[in-house]
């Protein structure tokens, strides 16, 4: 009756096999270290590098525990966060503008481990420390920008077939009035403009002192549409620039209708971070007015039509031709890289259409001067007299780059100029990544430092540990024999849980710990529902082996059905939670699902081993 199968034996024996090796790599914890790369990423490694760091570090008297050495990077290793701090410097001085030096925390899981995909769960911000950005999308400058591409629309549209119009102006209420001469004018224009922008605008016949006009206004669904799409390509575009950095397991994600919250566990880095996320930088090409003076232009404050006068990095005032050849919106690639001169650059990959473009542009205008203008714009936030939120966008425009233009230029080209390989590392990233679809200024900032993590990590451990021993002493005085082997199997589902969410790659947060202890309660709660019907079917004079299947086979419809509809709950709360309540479900639908395989078919399985094939006159159940 109470009899094992041998495949049953070797299932619960890979069980715990696996569990083990997947969930060990969590007792290495990270350490604190700098990462180094190359900044043009064609190079490789020279191999003195090493040597080099040692010899500084051990100059400067900081200790590290070791250096390694990766594919692309070198990972130089510290027993804790103050000599990692302390050795930013000195390595820096010693590597050189080639080499980028950035904070990070190094996996510490041994090679044979590693070797079978083995790695310690990720840890959230709460656990690990690092930044939280609350970020809020500047919505009036995403519908500014709808509203001027639709300006620029009905222009195309309207020459390209032949329409003629007086002009196209935009109202304080962001609707646009297209003029027209006359009335069969404005009805042919109607006719296309409609066909074009059907369900998108409104368009409504107006007067206007001189001929007729059309009023073009965003219809209500579009213009939440404008809104949706801003911010989820804000939250596309953030993603990529934290790609970029190099953070683990970072979360991003949408709050409200027009929020995004960014966490960025073990980012040590703040300033640097917010300086990458919140960038919205892109580039122009535009060619140089060699014929008027800048100078003149400048102290007389007028510019000669058709130019604009920007600034060099040097401070001198340089004209540029009002029309763009390129954009950075046609840009697919950039990386950072050094000229034939040793000085940092940014190599640039254009698109079908941009090189095309670009190749029309320089083939016209070879021995000319072209100038590369940086655009950045910053949105700062400050308060009123009344606490009220004021934002102040500022646009910094700077010509980076005058050169000129030798031959026709394609889709792949370099741009030079640069102050340090440090910006030229910035500006790939920003132009790789993508720009915001509209600014984003941060409406709330926390740092949480990495001992506050480690607090975090030791109470979060102690809380697990001190309520897994007050259940196995419970276990153990009130079922004796079966309380052993149910704490044989609370410890089984405690590392089947910890390998789960190491092998899915799982962020732990202080809710998933929570999630953890309240699986470990339930896990019991299961046995304890075993045991007592046991115990009941040998009060009504069951034999031992008879009253220990019927408990398995009586308890088991009850404990399915409790964890069915707790499971639900859990996949409703991940469904509808965010953040740490998404933490919370997974650790908990996780824990319920172990917890049935732990306690129903494990304790079974090693209930029979020691009962089972033998005539047996009392269990020692307590």
């Amino acid at each position: 009756m109470n009899q094992n199968p041998t495949w049953k034996y070797l299932l619960l024996l890979a069980v715990c096999v696996i569990s083990m090796v997947y969930a060990v790599p969590n007792l290495y914890p990270s350490n604190p270290a700098l990462q180094i790369t190359l900044v043009d990423t064609n190079e490789t490694f020279t191999g003195s590098e090493v040597e080099n760091i040692t010899k500084s570090l051990n100059d400067a008297d900081i200790a590290i525990k070791k250096v390694e050495t990766l594919d692309n990077e070198l990972m130089v290793h510290f027993a804790d966060t103050s000599a990692q701090f302390a050795a930013v410097d000195p390595v820096k001085a010693t590597l050189g503008k080639r080499y980028t030096v950035a904070l990070n925390l190094a996996p510490t899981t041994p090679s044979w481990l590693a070797g079978f995909g083995a790695e310690p769960m990720y840890l959230g911000l709460d656990l690990r420390g690092g930044v939280h950005f609350l970020m809020e999308v500047d919505m009036d400058e995403a519908i500014d920008k709808a509203v001027e591409r639709y300006k620029e629309g009905f222009k195309v549209q309207l020459r390209e077939e032949n329409i003629k119009y007086l002009g196209v102006t935009r109202e304080a209420d962001n609707s646009l009035t297209i003029k027209f001469k006359d009335q069969a004018t404005l009805d042919a224009g109607l006719k296309e403009l409609n066909t074009q922008y059907l369900n998108q605008l409104e368009f409504t016949q107006v007067d206007v002192e001189k001929g007729t006009a059309l009023k073009a206004e965003i219809t209500v669904d579009n213009l939440a549409g404008v809104k949706k799409l801003a911010l989820q390509q804000n939250i596309t575009t953030l993603r990529n620039r934290v790609n970029e950095i190099g953070v683990s397991e970072p979360i991003i994600q949408q709050q409200g209708l027009e929020r995004i919250v960014v966490q960025l566990p073990g980012v040590q880095d703040p300033t640097e971070a917010k300086k990458i996320l919140g960038a919205t930088a892109t580039l122009e090409f535009r060619l140089v007015d060699e014929d008027n003076n800048a100078f003149d232009a400048e102290a007389n404050k007028r510019v000669p039509i058709g130019d604009v006068l920007y600034k060099e990095r040097d401070g001198n005032p340089i004209l540029l031709k009002r029309q763009v050849m390129l954009t950075g919106d046609f840009i697919t690639d950039a990386s950072a890289t050094f000229d034939q001169n040793q000085q940092p650059a940014v190599s640039i990959t254009l698109d079908g259409k941009g090189a095309r473009m670009f190749e029309r542009a320089t083939g016209a205008n070879v021995q000319k001067l072209m100038g590369v203008v940086f655009i950045e714009n910053k949105t700062e936030i400050s308060r009123d007299a009344d606490g009220e939120i004021v934002k102040n966008t500022v646009k910094k425009q700077e010509v980076i780059n005058v050169a000129r233009i030798q031959e026709q230029l394609s889709s792949n080209f370099q741009i030079t100029g640069l102050d340090s390989a440090k910006e030229a590392s910035s500006l790939a990233l920003l132009l790789r990544a993508g720009a915001l679809a509209a600014p984003i200024y941060i409406v709330e900032e926390r740092t949480i430092g990495p001992s506050l993590g480690a607090d975090n990590i030791n109470d979060g451990f102690n809380s697990v540990i001190y309520g897994f021993i007050a259940v196995l002493i419970f276990m153990l005085v009130y079922y004796r024999t079966f309380g052993i082997v149910a704490n044989l199997a609370l410890t089984l589902n405690l590392v089947v849980i910890v390998a789960v969410l190491s092998l899915l790659q799982a962020t732990l947060t202080l809710p998933g710990i929570a999630g953890i202890v309240l699986t470990v309660g339930m896990a019991v709660d299961a046995n304890v529902l075993i045991y007592e019907r046991i115990k009941e079917e040998m009060r009504d004079g069951t034999a031992p082996q008879s009253a220990i299947y019927a408990g398995y086979e009586k308890a088991f419809s009850t404990i399915t059905d409790a964890n069915i509809t707790t499971f639900i709950a859990a996949i409703v709360l991940y469904g509808m939670g965010t953040g740490p309540i998404k933490g919370f479900a997974i650790t908990l639908a996780i824990g319920i699902l172990s917890s049935m395989f732990t306690a129903i078919f494990g304790t079974r399985v090693l209930i029979n081993l020691i009962y089972g094939k033998r005539r047996v006159e009392k269990l020692n159940i307590g």
